[in-house]
């Protein structure tokens, strides 16, 4: 059950399931990337090319060239894996899976690439629930290393192994998340730590640019080497209990979008793909941006995994 499984097929041809494709393709893997949308697969070879260019130059075409664009479901009938990258829409995801359950063979495992929708909500449209699992990649999902395997009740611990198998072979770092709840770790995690901040700027208690200058060269640069719960054993949890003591009642503990929040989405300042967010963006500024942090992100990635080899 190590074995990895070298024939996948990506459903979903945008930045996520671009990502994907150029991950395991880079890795030597034979992909099919499969979306009907009248121009997709054409931007998708774009995104692809970028891609490669920055953290595989010396493989670009050699990666593409495992890679079949194909516009039909069909695609996908003869592979070992199918990953689902569609849009965030628990009905789109489940009717693909309906499909795609007719159409490969019973040894075909299924996963779904989702942020914090529910496993088992999209697994009730296949009759293989045993070989059916989420697999939450990351943005960009080829060069953040983690991956998030989230079981259904019913997925097969071999359903698992292979998998996370398939995805150590392509240099990902896989973790077990053992119950399907709401955003899963990283997302739970990530929200707490964002509903704090847009909290502070609500207040007025300081700028975005210092809010997220703390977190970048504190929290952030130490958060690489270490977790929360290691770091809490390192500082001593009775020095954390007591912190804990006075603090939690004073953090951010609302249930509902903060009103900034609401007021941004409202006005349609949405971020750098409008324009306008906590930060003013311009195209040249986003474009800049996002492939600056993706070469930076894959040399990080890259030196703390060389860091982890020699622990």
């Amino acid at each position: 059950m190590d074995t990895p499984l070298k024939n996948i097929a990506v459903i979903g041809a945008g930045a996520m399931g671009s990502g994907i494709a150029a991950l395991f393709a880079s890795k030597g893997l034979d992909i099919v990337l499969i979306d009907p949308m009248e121009g997709a697969l054409e931007r998708a070879l774009k995104t692809i090319d970028r891609q490669l260019n920055v953290y595989a130059p010396g493989g670009v075409q050699e990666a593409i060239q495992r890679i079949r664009f194909d516009p039909s479901l069909d695609a996908a009938a003869s592979c070992d894996l199918v990953i689902e990258a569609v849009p965030e829409n628990l009905e789109l995801k489940r009717g693909i899976f309906a499909k795609l359950d007719a159409l490969c063979p019973p040894h075909t495992l299924f996963a779904t690439n989702t942020s914090g929708l529910s496993i088992n909500a999209i697994a009730s449209a296949v009759t293989r629930r045993d070989r059916f699992v989420g697999t939450h990649f990351f943005t960009p999902a080829d060069v953040i290393p983690l991956v998030e395997v989230v079981r259904n009740d019913d997925t097969s611990e071999a359903t698992v192994a292979q998998v996370m198998a398939t995805l150590r072979f392509a240099g990902k770092r896989p973790v077990l998340v053992r119950q399907d709840i709401p955003g899963f770790i990283a997302n739970r995690i990530q929200h707490a730590l964002a509903r704090e901040a847009i909290s502070l700027l609500e207040k007025g208690v300081a700028s975005a640019e210092d809010i997220d200058e703390v977190v970048k060269w504190s929290l952030g640069i130490r958060l690489a080497l270490s977790g929360p719960l290691e770091q809490r054993d390192m500082n001593g949890i009775d020095v954390h209990y007591a912190i804990a003591s006075y603090l939690y009642k004073d953090l951010e503990n609302r249930t509902e979008p903060s009103e900034l929040l609401k007021s941004k989405v409202e006005s349609g300042q949405i971020g750098a793909k409008s324009g306008q967010g906590f930060y003013t963006w311009s195209p040249e500024r986003r474009e800049r941006v996002l492939r600056e942090k993706s070469a930076t992100l894959g040399e990080l990635a890259a030196w703390l995994n060389s860091k982890a080899g020699d622990a």
